[in-house]
């Protein structure tokens, strides 16, 4: 979901400008040298638990996007790693479902069998067969207020390291990530477009925001989670596809990734490394 605001033809630079920020630098650097236009302005000091939605009047008065950037813990920093090119609109013609699919065939086809039966414990109950798109969360809720409550736990628990708020020139949410080269993905495949594909269907699926941002890691946050793991397991299958190593490296199976992880969870959390 777009949030529906006219920008013209400002670049980033002046909308800053005009919005009355507190101390801040503008972001042009890439892993390719400078850029003749800022990528993203970001604040010199630390962020604070209710900076994102603070920033929610800049985003409707300028339709710059609020997102918290956080460092590695080896102290390199999101900034540091963009690689800007494949922009927003590439995911224009990219089918999300057709990308789940094809993520979840490549990921299910290395998972090892159980010795005795042939099935696939890990990806109980589907196996290896490709489940299907879940279907959308009846009533969303107010996205802007869960990634209000998202952004402050975040930090308030310490869960980014040094993180800064930081406001990005991007139609919607999801996009945020293709608008300034975001590289996280870059370690799983060589191709953002699908990533950022699937990211616009779960916000028009599920209401989720970007919220933020590490080097390798990106958190959403979700107005109306799955209540119960059974409501979760569809949505858990779409999540592996995207990122298995939720599962691989954290809940172990599908099954306690979707009751443990999920169900009932306001914020969805994914890495690549």
């Amino acid at each position: 979901m777009t949030h529906g605001l006219t920008t013209g033809t400002r670049g980033l630079r002046s909308l800053v400008a005009s919005a009355g920020l507190p101390p801040g630098t503008l972001v042009d650097r890439t892993v390719l040298g400078r850029l003749p236009e800022p990528l993203l302005w970001r604040a010199d000091g630390p962020a604070g638990p209710d900076d994102w939605s603070r920033m929610l009047p800049v985003r409707d008065a300028t339709g710059l996007w609020p997102v918290l950037l956080g460092a590695h813990v080896r102290g390199t920093a999101v900034e540091d790693d963009l690689l800007p090119g494949a922009g927003a609109g590439e995911a224009d013609g990219v089918d999300a479902a057709g990308a789940l699919a094809a993520w979840w065939r490549e990921h299910a086809a290395r998972e090892p069998a159980g010795e005795t039966s042939g099935e696939v414990p890990a990806l109980r109950p589907y196996g290896r067969r490709w489940p299907g798109p879940a279907r959308p969360a009846p009533g969303a809720g107010d996205p802007d207020a869960a990634a209000a409550g998202a952004a402050r736990a975040l930090v308030a628990r310490s869960t980014l390291r040094d993180p800064r708020i930081a406001l990005v020139l991007a139609g919607r949410s999801a996009d945020v990530p293709a608008a300034i080269g975001w590289a996280g993905t870059l370690a799983y495949g060589g191709h953002t477009a699908p990533f950022g594909a699937v990211l616009r269907s779960w916000e028009e699926r599920f209401g989720t925001r970007l919220v933020a941002l590490e080097p390798d890691v990106l958190h959403l946050s979700v107005p109306a989670p799955p209540r119960t793991a059974a409501e979760a397991l569809p949505v858990a299958a779409e999540h592996y596809a995207f990122c298995p190593a939720v599962v691989r490296q954290g809940a172990g199976s599908l099954a306690r990734y979707a009751e443990r992880w999920l169900a009932g969870r306001s914020v969805w959390s994914f890495w690549w490394d």
